[in-house]
């Protein structure tokens, strides 16, 4: 590995940006400057270049198309959410919940939200939406947390979704071990073996999803997320004074057209539309992918290892706005004015949002142009023993998942050198399992995804349940730091007994 010009500065910029946004509050500003200062960095310490550099990194961010339609699902979404609201869709779905006994419970409400969330596992931002528009009626009712919510919506996506092949996130995982395996580092085991022996080991997607279960049953609670609880339950506050919650109260408390009632259609098959075109979108675009490289006789893997998860992400909620706006129209619940107006509403509602996104690519970008990643990654090669592989390789993949929001660009990273290394191990004789390394890396990369402001998962299961990011992101760590602790032990104990 080439040596880092940068050295421990490369670690710099997102670190700051992270420590200031929970310091200050400030996400905004706080990403600013982290871009700021890597690029400083960048230029040797010239603040005049690494400034024209840094402004030139935010216009880049929309270079890259994946970025771009991100962003722009992101400001349909509120549209999505408006016109279920104006159409008497959250209304209707509230009317047939109360109807249901687990619904009057705050443990029903929390145990329905969990059951979605392990449902809907095509794509993360996906689960996370779908698990927020369809609780927050009922948690807000209920008095339960904004920041409960969040934490539902972010510890069910991501950990859900890294166990399974069939999605976006299990092809982007067998097409870099693909490579391996092209190289032979992977022995006698192909990468879809190696990645379902991996499954059972990804001690931490499995503890974060049963720690959001026993939460939901017990109601135990603790840390930041307690203090919540206990406000929400005893003042009635589902967020806490001055906070800033991601959506726009505007777009959340749209009234229901006159007339409307409680349509609970309104917002199902808006809904159903969009998680339906998503896998369509998965199809197509893997479909079109497997055409252009010319691969005979194609697997579903390779459907989906060419499948564009962003692409068919907007594709998704692009068809959901069309039905939801479809829906009001036929109804005679709204004009075709009305309807761009409340379109550029439920935008200008989630506006913030969309910033955000675009500054959490920035730094991204930035860490990417320092070699943050590797420079991580290279630190801790020399001391990496057989017994602590596992549980090395996953802190370390934590790590630079905080540092950089991004658990894909974590494993693009962490993969090509923990498989090696392990391959290298076990041909000197010592005994060390690919698969139990693979899910360290996984875990890790969803662990650093969690506790880090940064990261998309985070930013839009804050969009989803309408809840300042900040808060999301304080109340959400210590249990991250709790399934990791445990992970950690485990693999302690399996590298030892291995």
């Amino acid at each position: 590995m080439e040596t880092n010009p940068f050295g421990w500065l490369s670690v710099l910029p997102p670190v700051l940006a992270v420590v200031l946004a929970i310091a200050t509050r400030q996400v905004v500003l706080s990403l600013l400057a982290g871009v700021w200062v890597g690029w400083v960095v960048h230029a040797g310490g010239d603040p005049l270049a690494g400034t024209a550099a840094a402004i030139q990194c935010l216009v880049d961010v929309f270079a890259d198309a994946g970025n771009t339609r991100v962003i722009v699902f992101t400001l349909l979404v509120g549209a999505l959410l408006i016109y279920m609201q104006r159409g008497g869709g959250i209304d209707g779905f509230l009317a047939r919940v109360s109807r249901w006994r687990w619904a009057e419970t705050r443990r029903g409400a929390q145990l329905m939200a969990w059951t979605v969330g392990l449902g809907v596992f095509i794509e993360s931002n996906i689960t996370c939406l779908v698990v927020g528009t369809v609780s927050r009626p009922l948690f807000d009712r209920l008095k339960i947390s904004r920041e409960k919510l969040a934490y539902i919506c972010d510890s069910t996506s991501a950990p859900v979704c890294i166990m399974l092949p069939i999605n976006g996130w299990g092809a982007t995982v067998l097409g870099l071990l693909g490579v391996q395996a092209s190289l032979g580092n992977l022995g006698e085991e192909g990468p879809l073996s190696v990645f379902l022996q991996a499954v059972p080991l990804n001690f931490y997607a499995i503890t974060t999803i049963l720690l959001v279960l026993f939460v939901a049953v017990t109601g135990w609670d603790f840390g930041p997320m307690a203090r919540a609880e206990r406000r929400a339950r005893e003042e009635g506050k589902v967020l806490r004074d001055g906070a800033r919650p991601m959506v726009d109260t505007d777009v959340l408390t749209v009234p229901a057209a006159e007339g409307a009632g409680p349509r609970l259609a309104n917002m199902v098959v808006p809904l159903a539309v969009m998680v339906g075109m998503v896998l369509a979108g998965i199809a197509i675009t893997g479909a079109i992918g497997v055409n252009a490289d010319g691969i005979a006789n194609p697997s579903l893997m390779d459907y989906l290892d060419q499948s564009s998860g962003s692409t068919a992400v907007l594709w998704g909620v692009l068809a959901g706005v069309v039905v939801g706006a479809g829906l009001l129209w036929g109804q005679r619940l709204a004009t075709m004015q009305e309807l761009v107006d409340l379109a550029f509403r439920g935008g200008g509602g989630v506006l913030p949002l969309a910033v955000l996104m675009a500054l959490a690519f920035a730094i991204g970008m930035t860490s990417n142009a320092l070699g943050t990643g590797p420079f991580v990654a290279a630190q801790v090669q020399p001391y990496l023993t057989p017994g602590f592989v596992a549980p090395i390789i996953f802190v370390v993949s934590g790590f630079i998942a905080f540092s950089t929001g991004t658990s894909w660009g974590t494993f693009a990273i962490m993969i090509p050198l923990a498989v090696p290394l392990v391959a290298q191990f076990n041909a000197e004789g010592a005994v060390v399992s690919v698969p139990l390394v693979v899910s360290a890396v996984l875990g890790g990369g969803v662990f650093g995804d969690h506790c880090s402001p940064v990261s998309d998962t985070s930013v839009v299961s804050s969009m989803a349940s309408a809840s300042d990011h900040i808060d999301h992101v304080r109340t959400q760590m210590p249990y991250a730091l709790l399934a990791a602790g445990i992970t950690l032990a485990l693999y302690l104990v399996v590298g030892m007994v291995g």
